[in-house]
């Protein structure tokens, strides 16, 4: 059974610690003492709010489920740590220079920087853009109000441009544009609308290229207690930690 640290103790830390029937959670790491605590409660895990003292613990990798600040802050010292981290929150990577960084750090430990599909699905064939690039790559993604902590009356885009952008503006909310970009292998354009009529997350994605046209869409039952955070998002997590040791690969 793998056995993880897992860093943040949020909304996807607590969808992760309920479902971890294939993965031992052994620590958790939190800057808010009660929710470490909480969570650790959850999981008959220990709790840490120092970061050094959670790294003295005994499992081979990292999740993390905090933010974009938290992979910047820690994600090195985990890969120097002789372990593997897997980063939801992608957004971090849109800075080239760190994920440059990081990518470096990862070959020269031999360890894997892994990025679960999160809210959207669809990932593992655009990495063909990797080969073939696209001529085309749009993420339209649209939420309620409430997702994005705003008010709006009627259908309105707030954000139109390049997600390296997109997300310094929303890193909470477009970390699955990122995600595409670094899987086609050139920045994904975006289109960030909200709209009050709905209740679920919307993701489109568009690509074309030699390989033909895609479209993909996706409609997200938001986290019970974040709704700017997908389920989805989480669960992508657990299938990727179900997996890492079964013999059989599934996906490109």
């Amino acid at each position: 059974m793998i056995k993880i640290g897992l860093l943040g103790c949020g909304n996807v830390g607590r969808i992760i610690a309920a479902h971890a029937e294939s993965i031992q959670i052994v620590a958790v790491f939190d800057i808010i003492p009660g929710r470490a605590e909480e969570l650790a409660a959850l999981c008959h895990a220990r709790a840490y709010t120092d970061f050094d003292a959670f790294m003295q613990e005994d499992f081979s990798i990292v999740v993390e489920a905090a933010s974009v600040d938290a992979v910047r802050r820690y994600a090195e010292a985990v890969l120097r740590s002789g372990r593997d981290i897997v980063v939801l929150s992608v957004g971090a990577l849109a800075d080239v220079e760190f994920r440059e960084r990081l990518i470096e750090v990862a070959g020269e430990v031999g360890k894997k920087i892994r990025i679960p599909s999160g809210a959207i699905i669809g990932l593992d064939n655009l990495k063909i853009g990797q080969i073939s690039p696209p001529e085309k790559l749009l993420l339209r993604t649209t939420k309620p109000p409430a997702s994005l902590g705003m008010a709006a009356g009627t259908r309105t885009e707030i954000f139109k441009g390049l997600a390296h952008d997109c997300i310094k503006l929303y890193p909470k909310n477009i970390n699955v544009a990122v995600a595409l970009g670094l899987a086609a292998g050139r920045d994904a354009d975006v289109e960030l609308w909200v709209d009050p009529g709905i209740e679920r997350n919307i993701h489109e994605i568009f690509a074309e290229g030699d390989f033909g046209d895609i479209y993909v869409r996706v409609r997200n039952v938001p986290s019970p207690d974040n709704p700017a955070t997908s389920y989805m998002a989480a669960l992508s997590i657990l299938t990727l930690l179900k997996n890492l040791e079964n013999p059989l690969v599934v996906g490109t």
